[in-house]
This record gives structure tokens, C-alpha cells and sequence, in this order.
């Protein structure tokens, strides 16, 4: 008997060590996502007195007739698309380079990584100036290649293109530190005996450094979709808090936030918070089977 007991209290023991964390997870997590699911459904959802005429599909009919709804849609689809694949390809550059050990080495890795002790907002409002029509930097860049001032912040088809090569810069110093981290896991010895057999740097860096990369490049392209399908703080200092120009640069999360928080409409937040849910893990599983087949070794 005391055996049995003994033998029980051991397998209890690790559950009660985990019981807080559990019950965090439960109430902050489980809890609100299954609460965001119902409240998709219901309609003619009143906040003040919680009460709705029954469940259906109105809401997710409604989004989709919402034009804001599907800017919204368009506008993060293109974000994502641009922001992802460029910010990874230069992060690996730039990791590749750090990874060498180069002159002023630690001077270029605390350039790098200094946007993320930065805050958001200081850092939103200098890329601002930077946009500036009148006297920004980039416009004044231009000007030396007979290219005449663009209204980077106030034109609706140049918002989204600054929100790109802002969000870019953003995810470069952590997309790098995970690169560098899975450059400095690799083994050196294979590229050192591909130099002794005669193999140039660019033929060892395609053939033995990037397909060991391959499951870090994989994560980070993981981590950064989900990041960039959330797009909403960018906004705030770029463009005052309002979604672009004449309201042109509407996100998925911005309209959850305009639908919840100005509108009062939960139910059709809801829905939309649902369907950036499905969108994000239907991509996810694509480029966790993309990355299945990716590994070579």
C-alpha cells in the first residue's frame, strides 16, 4: 500500500507543479478563444444586455460584404507578401555577414539589434519624419537621382508601400538573431572541407550552409507570417492612429480593433478575429509541409 501510494503522489506531483500554469492557460487563454468562437455566431448581439436573437452565419456574411473588411484583407495579404520573404532574405545576408566576425562586428550587431529595446512609438514617429513630404530624409535621397517628392504618408497609393519598408526594418533584428543563432549551430567543419576540395564561398553557402539553415529559415518564416498577419501598432505613429490616408490603409486586426472598440459591433469582430485565425494557420500548416519537404539530410 505504501508503494501504491507512494507511486501515486509521483505521478500526481508533476500535474499540481503544472496546475497554475493550466489554470492561467484555461482562464486566459482557452476560456476567450472558445468565448470569440460562440460570439461569431450569434446575432443581433446586444453588449449592454448580452443577449442575441440566436447563432448563424450573419456576422461572417456581413464582414464579407464590408468593404473596409475586405481592404482589410487585400491590405495584409500584400504586407505579408512583401514584408516577409524581403525582410527574411536580407536578415540572412545580414546574419551571414555578423557570423563572419568582421571589423566593428559588436558596432553593427547593436545597430541591428537596437530597434528592439526601442519603443515602438519613438521609433514610429522617427520613421515619420523620415516619410516627411517637405523635409523628410527619403525624399531628399531621391532628389539626388531626379526623382520628384512622393507624399509617402498622405497618398493612398504610396501608404501601404511605407507601411512595407517600415515593417521590414521592424522585423530585421529579431529575424536576425534567430538566423545568426542557426548559422552559429552549424558545424564549420563541413564548410571547411568543401573550401579543401575546392569549392567556392557562394557554391558552400547553397549547398551546405543554406539547406542546414533550412529548418531556422522555416521557423522564421513561421513566426514572421503570424507576426505581420497582426499589423496594427505600425499604424498609430505612421499615420496619427487612423488607418492610412482617407481611411485606405484598413488591416485585419485594425478593423477588429475600429468593429470592437469604436463600433461596438463584438459579434462581427468576432468573426473577423475568426477568420484572420484560419487564415494564419491554413498558412502555417502549408509552410510546416513546405518545410517537411525542404530538409535535404
Amino acid at each position: 500500500m505504501k508503494k501504491s501510494a507512494a507511486s501515486i503522489r509521483e505521478h500526481i506531483q508533476p500535474f499540481l507543479f503544472l496546475l497554475p500554469f493550466l489554470i492561467g492557460l484555461i482562464i486566459f487563454t482557452v476560456y476567450p478563444f472558445i468565448n470569440v468562437i460562440v460570439l461569431s455566431f450569434r446575432e443581433n448581439y446586444r453588449i449592454l444586455s448580452q443577449t442575441s436573437t440566436g447563432l448563424g452565419l450573419s456576422n461572417y456574411r456581413w464582414i464579407f460584404t464590408d468593404r473596409d473588411f475586405i481592404s482589410g484583407l487585400r491590405n495584409t495579404g500584400l504586407y505579408v507578401l512583401f514584408t516577409v520573404p524581403i525582410s527574411t532574405a536580407l536578415s540572412v545576408f545580414f546574419a551571414v555577414m555578423l557570423n563572419r566576425k568582421l571589423m566593428f562586428t559588436g558596432f553593427f550587431q547593436t545597430a541591428f539589434f537596437m530597434p528592439m529595446v526601442t519603443s515602438v512609438t519613438a521609433v514610429g514617429l522617427v520613421w515619420r519624419w523620415l516619410f516627411n513630404y517637405d523635409y523628410g530624409l527619403f525624399n531628399y535621397l531621391l532628389s539626388f537621382f531626379g526623382v520628384s517628392q512622393i507624399n509617402w504618408l498622405n497618398d493612398p497609393a504610396w501608404a501601404l508601400i511605407a507601411l512595407i519598408i517600415y515593417g521590414i526594418w521592424s522585423m530585421l533584428p529579431f529575424t536576425i538573431i534567430l538566423i545568426l543563432a542557426g548559422l552559429q549551430s552549424i558545424n564549420p567543419q563541413y564548410g571547411i572541407a568543401a573550401m579543401v576540395d575546392g569549392a567556392r564561398p557562394m557554391l558552400v553557402f547553397r549547398r551546405i550552409t543554406l539547406p542546414l539553415l533550412a529548418p531556422t529559415i522555416g521557423l522564421v518564416l513561421i513566426l514572421n507570417v503570424i507576426s505581420t498577419s497582426k499589423v496594427f501598432s505600425e499604424l498609430f505613429p505612421l499615420f496619427n492612429g487612423r488607418p492610412g490616408p482617407a481611411f485606405s490603409l484598413y488591416t485585419v486586426v485594425y478593423y477588429i480593433y475600429d468593429m470592437f472598440y469604436l463600433k461596438w459591433r463584438l459579434a462581427a469582430a468576432a468573426a473577423a478575429a475568426v477568420i484572420l485565425f484560419l487564415i494564419v494557420f491554413v498558412l502555417t500548416m502549408v509552410q510546416l509541409l513546405i518545410q517537411r519537404k525542404w530538409k535535404h539530410y
